[in-house]
């Protein structure tokens, strides 16, 4: 995924991500503008969710185990979207050495 002078990086996944996580909007933007990799999970998440709205338009012998398929990735990429959340939002506390 290479990156693009369009203005449109990290928009489709924005959408997506702050769709499932409504309430993480500014963490997710914040997350976006710093972290390459979260923004290829969130652009994939929204690729993924195109993909299972367009199973519809498969044959009927392909859509079941399309859907299914789909329907899986869109959890997996959503379930790491929310450890990404988690892991920007723990603070590492260094200990002070010990005199």
């Amino acid at each position: 995924m290479g990156a693009r002078s369009d203005g449109t990086v990290g928009k489709r996944g924005l959408q997506a991500a702050t769709c499932r996580f409504p309430t993480r909007g500014p963490q997710i933007e914040a997350l976006l503008a710093r972290d390459e990799n979260f923004r290829c999970i969130c652009d994939d998440l929204a690729a993924a969710e195109e993909a299972l709205a367009a199973v519809e338009h498969l044959p009927e012998s392909l859509r079941a185990a399309r859907r299914l398929e789909y329907e899986e990735i869109v959890v997996d990429l959503a379930e790491e979207i929310a450890e990404a959340l988690e892991r920007a939002n723990v603070v590492a506390m260094r200990r002070s050495p010990m005199h």
